[in-house]
């Protein structure tokens, strides 16, 4: 599949197990995401291409255990993979085909006959959790069209807006506490000054072109407005860091999916996280790490480790082949790896095809 790539590092290879562990691993896991539930010899001897008894089985499964690939919950005689166990099915046996008609057509349709790209993001979000039955993460790049325009709007006598228009009609503003005894007059100065050294500049520039243009032109401001322009202008830049926007979508998804009390507040805790953005330029780190698709199980990534979920993700691109942002897929750790890898991939394909139209 085009742009897929799932290959992580394991502890342990396919190669080291032998055709009949192979064929019994491959199925147990394959038993246990499907249906959640631990897989016992009797159930694995009705599927396996050879005949043999449940007894060999067990040993089987017994070595697979020795080696960290399977563990007993609780007095259950059935085995479950552990996260090793996973990521070696997933590196090594897990079957990722091309994504199917109809889902390729759910996909096309939600993303169609979107003008702006902030609506097919929040679009694809809804769309991913939906399709998956998970929680969806897209990351929004940060807005790095030009500036067109701005504008200080006080809201009272310590309290004011900073008002930014980009030429792609994007409006944004911030609050911030302006200099005392600001007048109509200063702020009116400060924004003039403002749009005659800013426009075509992207937010990025802000900081560097306002401190140059100041210290250059001081004398012709009185000192209110270069205060005004100082506080204004710091607003942006200290906001920067977190200017990427992470849209999450279907939570309920994995708040009901029959875990325990503490699996609850492990995943409720992981969404109060990706809402106040703690970790955030983690995710999209996630994704430049290669290209393609990425899945995470468990424990790999300390962002998801207390939750003991599973992420798939897939960076998009703009029309210079630059990662600016990512969407993904949050599910327990029994995650539809083989059906879910296809639809994050083509979707992130699809975003940036849109970007570059």
């Amino acid at each position: 599949m085009e742009g897929a790539h799932v290959k992580e590092s394991s502890q342990h290879s396919i190669d080291d197990l032998n055709v009949r562990s192979k064929e019994v691993f491959r199925l147990l896991v394959e038993s246990y995401l499907d249906t959640g539930d631990p897989v016992g010899s009797r159930t694995l001897t009705r599927s396996l291409s050879e005949n043999i008894s449940a007894a060999t089985i067990r040993n089987v499964m017994n070595d697979l255990e020795f080696l960290g690939l399977l563990n007993a919950p609780h007095v259950s005689a059935g085995r479950i993979p552990t996260e090793s166990g996973l990521r070696l099915f997933v590196d090594g046996l897990l079957e990722v085909g091309d994504i199917n008609t109809q889902e390729r057509k759910e996909i096309d349709a939600s993303l169609d006959h979107t003008n702006d790209m902030a609506s097919v993001l929040d679009k694809a979000g809804t769309m991913l959790s939906g399709l998956t039955q998970g929680a969806s993460v897209v990351m929004a790049p940060k807005s790095e069209a030009p500036i067109k325009h701005i504008e200080f709007v006080s809201l009272a006598p310590d309290r004011a807006l900073v008002v930014l228009v980009t030429e792609d009609g994007n409006v944004e503003n911030r609050m911030f506490n302006p200099p005392l005894g600001q007048t109509p007059s200063s702020m009116r100065e400060a924004a003039n000054f403002l749009n005659s050294i800013v426009f075509g500049h992207t937010i990025s520039d802000l900081r560097n072109v306002v401190d140059r243009h100041v210290e250059k032109h001081q004398k012709d401001l009185d000192i209110l407005s270069q205060q005004m322009i100082k506080d204004g202008v710091a607003v942006w830049a200290k906001d920067q860091g977190s200017e990427a926007r992470l849209i999450v979508r279907g939570r309920s998804n994995l708040l009901d999916d029959g875990q325990s009390d503490e699996d609850m507040e492990r995943i409720k805790s992981l969404f109060d996280d990706l809402e106040q953005k703690k970790d955030i330029s983690q995710f999209l780190d996630l994704a430049e790490q290669g290209d393609g698709v990425k899945i995470f199980i468990g424990s790999e990534n300390k962002l998801f480790s207390l939750s003991g979920s599973s992420l798939v993700v897939s960076p998009y691109m703009n029309a210079d082949r630059k990662v600016i942002g990512a969407v993904g897929v949050i599910g327990p750790k029994r995650l539809n790896y083989g059906r879910v890898v296809p639809i994050v991939d083509y979707t992130a394909q699809l975003i940036g095809r849109l970007l570059r139209t």
